[in-house]
């Protein structure tokens, strides 16, 4: 990895993708993903994970860079 010190935080958004991958509908995979990390990851865990996101995301799955870009944006918008 990157040397970020984010790599379980990679792997666990990649085990939640993982578990999203079979939903047919990409929107909601996404939606579900993002949801999850919201409800169970603590504020320091996701700052960790988006600056991993920001320097390249090396590692990160398809669905949760779309998710954690989803959050990004909801989070900026409550700002």
């Amino acid at each position: 990895m990157s040397g970020t010190g984010a790599d379980y935080l990679v792997q666990m958004a990649n085990d939640i993708g993982n578990f999203f991958e079979s939903e047919t509908d990409r929107e909601v995979a996404v939606a579900g993903i993002a949801a999850h990390i919201r409800r169970f990851w603590e504020p320091r865990m996701r700052r960790k994970i988006h600056a991993h996101l920001e320097a390249g995301g090396e590692g990160l799955g398809d669905l949760p860079r779309a998710a954690l870009r989803q959050l990004e944006d909801k989070e900026r918008a409550a700002r």
